[in-house]
């Protein structure tokens, strides 16, 4: 198969437009810290509310996977977490595959956050042979040249690309050969994956530049 863009989750999935997707997981977020204070129903209106988002854009957000709602009631809090993380396919736990342990690659197996989520890195690859066989942040670092042996044999389904921007393809085409399904890629570099892989590219210099421009040309006076 001839290596295209991938099926970037950028785009509409099952209907379902990204932005729809990324508001969920936003949605999820506030759920959990609600009802980890102990708050047992919330309204579309408070939802909305903590997130600036209108009533209207959460109801519709949720109404394209059910109804989720109970009258007089608005959403029970720990039942919509669960439909939701059934929904994202965060109700299974997850095995990562990280490739890349410089300094962003060491602060991704230091956040504490995937694991919270159902994330877990099963293993990490580098191909400086300082950092071979050490285990940083409780996960063990392998060479490179094992990449495709030890995703087969863990069952590894996601990976990080977290290397320097000329190394990330050759990265990317060894993880799909291995089996993974899906790529976070944090190189600043655009890559091609078949049809059948999904990618998120994260580039946190264009994410600056995103901000950057809402900043200058806040009220017109760019």
């Amino acid at each position: 198969m001839v290596p295209s863009p991938g099926k970037s989750v950028s785009s509409t999935q099952n209907g379902v437009p990204r932005a729809v997707v990324t508001r969920l997981s936003l949605y999820l977020r506030e759920l959990q810290q609600l009802h980890q204070r102990g708050i047992e129903t919330v309204s579309s209106g408070q939802l909305g509310k903590l997130l600036g988002f209108t009533d209207a854009q959460v109801r519709k957000d949720l109404a394209h996977f059910g109804q989720f709602g109970h009258p007089g009631i608005g959403y029970r809090c720990a039942e919509l977490i669960d439909a939701v993380r059934r929904i994202l396919g965060t109700d299974r736990n997850w095995s990562v595959a990280l490739v890349g342990i410089g300094n962003l690659g060491r602060a991704l197996l230091g956040y504490r956050g995937f694991q919270r989520q159902g994330f877990r890195i099963a293993a990490a690859f580098d191909a400086q042979l300082e950092k071979i066989g050490k285990s940083i942040e409780g996960v063990e670092v392998f060479s490179a040249e094992r990449l495709e042996e030890i995703v087969r044999h863990r069952d590894i389904q996601l990976g990080m690309i977290a290397v320097p921007a000329p190394q990330a393809q050759q990265v990317a085409d060894r993880l799909v050969a291995a089996g993974i399904q899906g790529i976070v890629n944090f190189a600043p570099v655009t890559i091609s994956l078949p049809e059948q892989v999904s990618l998120v590219g994260v580039d946190l210099a264009i994410e600056l530049e995103q901000i950057s421009f809402a900043v200058v040309n806040r009220n017109g006076n760019g």
